[in-house]
């Protein structure tokens, strides 16, 4: 097969976009995967691994519909340039306190806390302006073409967490992810203006405007199932909190094979998004979402019962591959379905899904690690993630017949 360059890349504020995400997603993913090193270098505890997962969701809960209501009002563009530059002073802040060695797990959990209300606003709006820049035909490529900027920034970001942490020193790590946002920061400004529906009925933020994305949400049993069976199998096989656990005491390897054993999944993830990007339509979406679902169950199994370092390195690029497909099809699905001026909306009723999951389930692993061990609570989240699976396909049996050509909501632009 032929490689060609994908049609969304051919659009210059896309490709723009895609291209800042990339740099700032890797200096994201190593401050992420750095901090979890940092608080096992704090505490020997699980339960405070957990902490991380918490920190996360409470904001996003609390401000993820505002966020997305915002991102339906506001200008998109604008509301990205405060969050990526509210990211860009957090980030400072942690190596700030990491280089004077005063930093304490409150510190961690505070400044974990304040980015995830950036993220509340800013996933919503960063989602719901791509199909803003590419035309409808080129709207599935565009999402696997954000999974491999997302995947490859995973890649490089945790691989050059565990040699940062080993050869620079903790504190670096921040440093580099308050630099590596500028690179979104830049796209904007090279982008320039960018045109968006809004709704004329109700064009403020409001209660009865956020409660409209909600009762769309419930309206759409594509969507909801879609975000429900996101919840609970990203709830039952997070186990990335849960990483330095494995690293050091189940398989005895130290920073620098943490960090690429934190990479695994997005090497896999580039791999399935990559492939994808070479297909001009994925026919059956509904049952290869679900199928990708139980194998990224299955593989978190194989994670859990893994104890030499090559195994837990395939098992978990394993995972990634299986999580990669199920995100292409599914945020193609919602963003397809959705008309343009309920976007932002929408996405921010899916962030809480889509957080809260992992989120969440960082609780419930590092409360279950502590309690009956790593392997134990890792493999029962994948067994967890294959019985929700089996529910949802029977709940909504719409979803198993989904095929992907179904008439598009009127709203939607057009090419």
């Amino acid at each position: 097969m032929t490689l060609r360059i994908p049609p969304s890349l051919h659009h210059r504020r896309f490709f723009l976009l895609w291209l800042g995400l990339m740099i700032s997603v890797a200096g994201t993913q190593m401050q992420v995967w750095a901090l979890f090193w940092h608080i096992r270098e704090l505490t020997d505890q699980p339960i405070a691994l957990g902490g991380v997962g918490l920190a996360r969701i409470l904001p996003v809960i609390v401000f993820s519909l505002v966020g997305g209501a915002v991102a339906d009002v506001a200008n998109r563009r604008k509301v990205l340039y405060i969050t990526q530059s509210a990211q860009v002073l957090i980030a400072a802040a942690l190596a700030w306190l990491t280089f004077i060695g005063h930093i304490d797990l409150w510190h961690i959990y505070l400044l974990t806390a304040l980015q995830a209300v950036a993220i509340a606003f800013d996933q919503p709006a960063r989602q719901a302006l791509v199909p803003n820049l590419v035309p409808t035909r080129d709207l599935p490529n565009a999402f696997s073409m954000t999974s491999i900027a997302f995947q490859t920034g995973a890649i490089i970001g945790p691989a050059l967490s565990g040699l940062v942490i080993a050869y620079s020193g903790q504190a670096y790590t921040y440093l580099i992810n308050a630099i590596s946002y500028l690179a979104v920061i830049l796209a904007l400004i090279l982008m320039g203006p960018v045109s968006q529906q809004v709704s004329m009925q109700r064009p403020s933020v409001s209660l009865t405007s956020m409660s409209e994305g909600v009762r769309f949400i419930l309206e759409q049993p594509i969507i909801l199932s879609s975000m429900i069976l996101d919840f609970f199998a990203t709830f039952f096989s997070s186990a990335n909190t849960l990483m330095p656990i494995v690293a050091r005491d189940v398989l005895h390897v130290g920073a620098v094979a943490y960090g690429w054993l934190s990479a695994a999944q997005s090497v896999g993830a580039v791999v399935a998004a990559l492939a994808i990007s070479q297909l001009s339509y994925i026919r059956r979406q509904g049952p290869v979402f679900l199928v990708s679902v139980v194998v990224f169950g299955v593989a978190t199994i194989a994670f859990g019962a893994a104890t030499h370092f090559v195994a837990a390195m395939l098992a978990l690029m394993m995972v990634g591959a299986a999580d990669s497909v199920s995100t292409i099809i599914r945020n193609t699905i919602r963003q397809l379905q959705t008309p343009d001026y309920i976007r932002g909306r929408m996405t921010s009723v899916n962030q809480i899904f889509f957080m809260g999951g992992p989120q969440l389930g960082e609780v419930e692993a590092g409360a279950a690690a502590q309690l009956f061990g790593a392997p134990i609570a890792i493999i029962s989240g994948g067994v967890g993630c294959i019985l929700a699976v089996v529910w949802i396909a029977r709940k909504w049996p719409q979803l198993r017949s989904y095929n992907g050509d179904e008439p598009m909501r009127a709203g939607v632009p057009a090419d």
